[in-house]
């Protein structure tokens, strides 16, 4: 006869556990102390196996027929309940044990390390306030994309956009290596872009004080990728070239005897000289060993094509540096710019001659390639002497304020 829940709820307790049967294999025991625990008993594989299905009252009697119905399903289609609760429970675990704050967590520790401590601060720190409050307990395989934008949103609402840009690119290193690592099967970050509106535009982030040079020079000793990376970093402040056209410098463009490097100027398409100090050509004459043989002093994995446009700002990175607050490939001609003038006292006009930039002179004379080589050529070996000075700790004076 089948249960009901008067009877289950009037079952009385006595010496020993009794049970109650409902049908297809459910029955509730009726323990000395008065619980009542529902079971399942079934048979697989040809052996009979008995399913817990909870504690009465908290699971009713309806409750616990649609546990048994679901678990005779799952025997119909092969499956034993009991070793599928297992593996439920274990994939349970696994998603609590890889919340997004754990994998996020050890994502940072990994790469931190290798990263300057006001760097490496402000992520975690930035995590820690604006992303773990809302997704940080998630299982990250589980989170979808409109709570990613959620968490983002709140950042944003506060007024700070581009912490919310910098958070979003945060939050999708940590997908990316959760990809990796097996412990999620996507980044739900790139069904948000445009989901942000962009940050007004501002000018390339540079270092201009001298003590902060030295230290980035001296950072790239411990530069730890590839040897033509490391050089591109050190030729970047002693040439202060636009990155691209670094990236692109052929062999055929620099004459070794003259000590110069010649090409067009990617901006305004003129043809344009870098005197190559003693430092650059040392630089240079390394280089010429590793890809002397082919087109490109900075061949890519393709030896037929120049490296990545992003190289130098990924070796910043990796080096610590936040290429978007810090130092950009970009930044190392407004560093040269602004020391040049202030602290070795350059014309600007020789200067700005060798950033390549259009500098009308009070006759009407556009830029031309030779125009102050002379004193270029002192220049750039006067910078070059300069960096090898502060880099090696030599006595620095800080900057003046320029707008006091």
């Amino acid at each position: 006869m089948a249960l009901t829940d008067t009877a289950i709820r009037n079952a009385k307790p006595s010496e020993k556990p009794y049970p109650f049967r409902d049908g297809k294999g459910l029955y509730i025991i009726v323990n000395p102390t008065g619980a009542k625990w529902w079971r399942l008993d079934y048979r697989f594989g040809g052996k009979r196996k008995t399913l817990s299905m909870g504690v009465y009252p908290e699971v009713g009697l309806k409750a616990a027929r649609d546990r048994r119905d679901e678990a005779r399903r799952l025997i119909a289609d092969g499956i034993d309940p009991g070793e599928n609760r297992k593996i439920q429970k274990a994939a349970r675990h696994d998603r609590a044990e890889n919340s997004f704050e754990v994998v996020a967590r050890e994502w940072f520790a990994k790469f931190s390390p290798n990263w300057a401590v006001s760097h490496s601060s402000k992520i975690i720190r930035r995590l820690e306030c604006d992303v773990f409050p809302w997704i940080g307990g998630k299982p990250i395989a589980e989170i979808k994309a409109f709570e990613l934008r959620l968490a983002i949103k709140k950042i944003e609402s506060r007024g700070v956009l581009e912490t919310a840009h910098r958070a979003l690119q945060n939050c999708s290193q940590i997908f990316r290596y959760a990809v990796a690592h097996g412990l999620c099967e996507r980044d739900p970050s790139v069904d948000l872009r445009g989901a942000l509106p962009p940050v007004k535009g501002r000018n390339f982030a540079a270092i201009i004080d001298p003590a902060g040079v030295a230290k980035l020079l001296r950072s790239f000793d411990s530069f730890s990728g590839s040897y033509t990376t490391l050089c591109a970093l050190r030729l970047s402040p002693l040439v202060f070239v636009r990155p691209g056209e670094l990236r692109k410098a052929e062999w055929s463009q620099i004459n070794f005897e003259a000590g110069e490097w010649s090409y067009i100027a990617s901006k305004k398409g003129n043809a344009h000289i870098v005197p190559l100090a003693t430092q650059t050509i040392s630089v240079l004459q390394d280089m010429f060993s590793l890809t002397g043989h082919g087109r490109y002093v900075f061949a890519g994995r393709n030896p037929q094509k120049p490296m990545s446009e992003n190289t130098v700002n990924a070796a910043l990175r990796r080096l610590g540096y936040d290429t978007q607050k810090d130092i950009t490939g970009h930044g190392f001609r407004a560093m040269a710019r602004t020391i040049l003038h202030e602290e070795l006292h350059f014309d600007p006009a020789v200067i700005e001659h060798q950033l390549a930039h259009s500098v009308p002179d009070v006759l009407g004379t556009a830029y031309n390639r030779t125009k102050f080589l002379k004193e270029r050529r002192l220049m750039m070996q006067t910078w070059a002497d300069y960096l090898d000075k502060i880099k090696a700790g030599a006595e620095i004076i800080p900057l003046q304020d320029i707008s006091a």
